[in-house]
């Protein structure tokens, strides 16, 4: 099958999946206990205040009524008014979006520059203080739970020795780069950047503000993905074509890198596809514990406020996050493995 149709038939079962997720969402919402009026009127509320309440939110129509316009309206990515914030749904949780594709991608990115050079010396270096070392990581990484290691950070790096700052997020990566500006002289070939001191600022506060949150999220990650860097490794090492490969004379460094590690990749890709779909769909121990204004923390104040169209919004983004990640981590197989295919 060639990749343009594997695509496709993917493509087909993601809008499966998604339309599940959506239904799913919608569903959740009759089953969860509470009423959304109830939060959205004021407590000395008279009945017929709370049936007109209950009217303009459409939420006395019959069910099915709901979901036919919960489905058209979700096409035209309209998510309906948030009960609490007066904004459209779609505005409040694009937002944050951001903030947690920025701390997504900053701990995965920790994640794989660490693991992959650990797990690699630890099957390499077998038996030896190295691989203890590595291993001993692992166990304390995985077996470490995120909200206390957060905590710790904060108390000795930002509190004791003031590195760090403790929460928040002053400035975003995209915002960073917004400072730059270009200027067009005469010549239509040549621009101007202007603000670059400005940017360097903004990058350094982004920086500044983001590498506790992301070391806090990406130390499970490292841990677990180092352990499957080793394990791969030392099964890639032991075959035939690795033996084969030694013996045409090949430097040692290519043969781990360009051909076991390359084969090795495979499972941890899967992996960090995953885990990064996780994370996306909110890291909310993270984002609470930093105060990271995220999707994790969005959604959860959400859910204390029964605001449904801000939780079916977060949720479907999410959803649809996870179905875009997996295309993508299938997509990567062929390329890495060209025995996987693409069946």
């Amino acid at each position: 099958m060639s990749l343009g149709r594997f695509l496709v038939r993917r493509t087909l079962q993601g809008v499966l999946v998604v339309w599940g997720v959506i239904t799913l969402v919608f569903v959740l919402r009759f089953l969860s206990p509470g009423d959304p009026v109830t939060f959205v009127a004021p407590l000395d509320a008279s009945p017929e205040l709370k049936q007109r309440i209950a009217e303009d939110l459409g939420l006395d129509e019959p069910i099915h009524v709901q979901y036919a316009e919960y489905i058209a309206g979700v096409v035209q990515a309209d998510f309906g008014y948030s009960f609490q914030r007066g904004l459209p749904a779609s505005r409040v949780v694009w937002q944050r979006v951001p903030a947690t594709v920025e701390l997504a991608v900053a701990s995965s990115i920790v994640a794989f520059a660490l693991s992959i050079p650990l797990g690699v010396i630890a099957a390499t270096r077998r038996h030896s203080p190295a691989d203890y070392g590595a291993t001993m990581f692992s166990l304390v990484g995985i077996s470490t739970p995120n909200f206390w290691l957060g905590i710790m950070l904060i108390l000795v790096l930002s509190v004791q020795l003031d590195l760090f700052p403790t929460s928040q997020r002053s400035v975003g990566f995209l915002e960073a780069w917004s400072n730059i500006i270009v200027i067009r002289t005469g010549d239509p070939s040549m621009s101007i950047p202007m603000h670059v001191g400005s940017f360097a600022d903004d990058l350094g506060t982004w920086l500044w503000h983001i590498t506790l949150p992301a070391v806090t999220l990406g130390t499970y990650f490292t841990a677990l993905i180092t352990r499957l860097t080793r394990s791969g490794m030392l099964d890639e090492l032991g075959k035939e074509y690795v033996t084969a490969a030694r013996a045409k004379g090949l430097p040692e460094t290519l043969v781990r890198y360009r051909h076991a590690l390359r084969n090795t990749l495979i499972p941890i890709i899967t992996v960090l596809g995953l885990q990064l779909g996780t994370l996306i769909g909110g890291a909310v121990i993270t984002e609470q514990v930093f105060a990271w204004p995220g999707l994790g923390s969005l959604l959860i104040d959400a859910i204390n406020d029964r605001d449904w169209p801000v939780i079916q919004a977060s949720l479907i983004v999410i959803g649809v996050s996870f179905v875009v990640i997996n295309i993508v981590v299938d997509a990567l197989y062929g390329y890495l493995n060209p025995k996987v295919g693409f069946e």
